[in-house]
């Protein structure tokens, strides 16, 4: 009884930055591979085990992390079968992580990155283990297609008019988004516009260049004189490949609709068809401090609610409030917003629901310009969210997750 009164006490006291406590659940190391173009990309040959693997054997190897330490490993993946069970746990294994280490696949759609993130965090904070790696990957260019597609029995979709709306495709739901709220196109393309335009000077800048891993893939390439012939070419990954330049609201006034007749939401306004990986190391405090490991943030709370699946790009506008509201803090003490850009209108009107200025909203860019792939976009925020803050300031992920849910998350930069 006294445990649990002492968990109940953390989760629920209102976070302060300067406050320390032994059992904190902190974050030593956190990074993701580039984000490349799904199908086409220089990641478009390779399986999601492989991008795990040398993504977590380069986390280890960085930061000179005894893989022994690790109790276990959860990784968030939305479109292998069984969300990559077998293959990851693989991956890890070959990465260093003993197989003594247990092991968890987690698929909350396009959260599922962030419930790894959660799942360890929850583990750490009950006592379950002290030190875990929670990850995120996706290779949509392998994975993605007709067969991902649900397929749900018709009693369930004649049951309710909810059940059955988990069958529309993600653009639908979008549309239902901009229409039901009258988020226009222009504002639509203006964001979008904007999105690539602070990402692509993040990437100019080299704002990516600590949270990204190098790695070193093979690409085929069709010889032109035999079509039964491919030639395999090293490379090494290391820059985000979504980011166009010069693209402003006019140009993206262009594009036709992508999924109705007379839409307003098109490639352009869209996240990216991506593929990549993140990876997060958490531990309690006192480990992390006996260690003698550089501390980049603490964990603070995840939440999670369920909306309208037939508009389930609203998720984050009622995730974040209730995340705020659980913690004890309103919005104005959050200094930067990582809000996935499933679409330009969803994440639109969830600023615009919580009031929350633009320019604390992606600062770096999101999904449209960045990518997502789905499974590790909620761990790759946090990569990006601990490096945008400085220390002291707290820090907000959320995302809109198919199916119609929303996820947010706290994090305190140290």
């Amino acid at each position: 009884m006294e445990r649990l009164q002492q968990i109940s006490n953390h989760l629920f006291a209102k976070p302060a930055a300067g406050e320390k406590k032994a059992s904190d659940v902190v974050i030593v190391s956190a990074y993701r591979t580039a984000l490349t173009r799904g199908g086409k990309g220089k990641f478009k040959d390779v399986n999601s085990d492989e991008l795990l693997m040398k993504l977590v054997s380069g986390l280890l190897k960085k930061d000179k992390i005894n893989a022994n330490l690790i109790e276990e490993v959860v990784v968030g993946n939305v479109l292998n079968p069984g969300a990559g069970v077998n293959e990851h746990r693989a991956a890890v294994l070959a990465a260093g992580v003993p197989a003594s280490s247990s092991f968890l696949a987690v698929n909350r759609q396009c959260s599922s990155g962030l419930m790894a993130i959660n799942d360890i965090a929850n583990k750490i904070l009950v006592g379950q283990i002290k030190c875990g790696l929670a990850a995120g990957v996706e290779s949509m260019s392998k994975n993605y297609g007709p067969q991902a597609a649900p397929k749900i029995s018709k009693c369930v979709q004649d049951a309710s008019y909810d059940a059955k709306s988990c069958l529309l495709p993600m653009g639908t739901t979008s549309e239902n988004v901009n229409e039901k709220y009258h988020i226009s196109r222009e504002e639509q393309d203006e964001f979008a516009a904007a999105s690539y335009q602070k990402a692509e000077k993040a990437v100019k800048t080299g704002l990516f260049k600590d949270e990204i891993l190098p790695i070193e893939v093979e690409i085929e390439h069709d010889d032109d004189d035999d079509e039964d012939e491919a030639t395999r070419e090293k490379v090494v990954v290391d820059t985000d490949e979504g980011t166009r330049p010069n693209v402003t609201a006019q140009s993206l006034g262009k594009l036709r609709p992508a999924f109705k007749k007379d839409g307003t939401s098109h490639a352009g306004n869209s996240s990216q068809v991506s593929d990549g990986a993140a990876a997060v190391l958490l531990m309690r405090r006192d480990m992390a401090e006996e260690l003698g490991l550089p501390i980049l943030g603490r964990y603070v709370a995840t939440t999670t609610v369920g909306v309208s699946p037939d508009i389930m790009g609203v998720g984050p506008a009622y995730a974040i409030p209730k995340l705020l509201k659980a913690c004890g803090l309103t919005a104005d003490q959050i200094s930067v917003f990582e809000i996935n850009e499933a679409f330009a209108g969803q994440a639109l009107f969830s600023l615009r629901y919580n009031e929350l200025p633009l320019e604390k909203v992606n600062p770096r860019g999101g999904a449209i310009a960045l990518g997502h792939p789905l499974g590790a976009t909620g761990a790759r925020q946090v990569c990006t969210l601990l490096r945008e803050l400085s220390p002291g300031q707290m820090g907000v992920t959320s995302m809109c997750i198919a199916g119609g849910q929303g996820a947010a998350a706290l994090f305190i930069r140290e």
